[in-house]
């Protein structure tokens, strides 16, 4: 196996929405040569005010030095979307080059969904690298395009070497009640007819990769039965 490929995945939880017991994530991913991907940076340092909901824990920052990780020790944030509890962080990886989904950084400058975090997530180009659609970023990491809960918004496929592989649905499924091929009747995937698409193409996904750990993102029952920091899944 080569030594490119993820070793390690490690779930750090940085905040919550109390008033829904609702966890705000992040995600690190090692490979065997030493490469440190990390997938979103979580909430703001100051919590904007149109975000009230949302409530700080123990930043990225600090869970990342609990296990001996700088933020110039980042050398990729795959940025999922920039939403303030996904990306509320970006600006302290300095070395870092951010990957997002095209349509998504296009759309961001005229949304006011982001314009509470501008400085987080816009970054000079140069360290800003666009994709377009379903990409191999390397061999064992994929990300996967899923517009709905906002155009370009993107999930996350991690193959480890004994754990085998892991999707990480994001925004796109965030909790596991949601995670069907019928209509939820609840607010578990409010996220319209885009968002059923790609509800549905992440279901033919596990089912055609026999993915065995699908991890939902903002699932507390789910959640609290998962490995954290300084825990991993290898």
């Amino acid at each position: 196996m080569s030594h490119t490929t993820p070793q390690r995945l490690y779930l750090m939880q940085v905040g919550d929405m109390p008033e829904y017991q609702i966890p705000i994530v992040c995600y690190l991913v090692q490979t065997g040569d030493g490469r440190n991907i990390l997938i979103d940076t979580g909430l703001p340092e100051i919590i904007p005010e149109d975000s009230s909901e949302f409530q700080n824990g123990q930043d990225v920052i600090q869970q990342l030095a609990s296990i001996g990780l700088k933020p110039d020790d980042i050398d990729t944030v795959i940025s999922t979307h920039y939403d303030g509890d996904h990306a509320g962080r970006h600006a302290a990886f300095t070395k870092a080059q951010y990957i997002v989904q095209r349509v998504h950084h296009l759309d961001a400058p005229t949304n006011p969904r982001y314009a509470s975090i501008l400085p987080q997530w816009d970054q000079p180009m140069e360290r800003i690298r666009l994709v377009d659609g379903d990409t191999e970023l390397l061999p064992g990491l994929e990300l996967i395009e899923t517009s709905g809960h906002v155009l370009g918004h993107q999930s996350v496929l991690v193959r480890l070497p004994k754990t085998g592989t892991i999707l990480l649905t994001i925004d796109a499924v965030p909790f596991g009640a949601g995670f069907t091929r019928d209509e939820p009747d609840d607010w578990s995937n409010p996220n319209g007819e885009a968002g059923r698409a790609s509800t549905i193409k992440l279901l033919d996904l596990v089912e055609r990769e026999h993915i065995g750990l699908v991890i939902f993102g903002h699932d507390n029952e789910q959640w609290e039965t998962l490995k954290r920091v300084p825990e991993f899944y290898e």
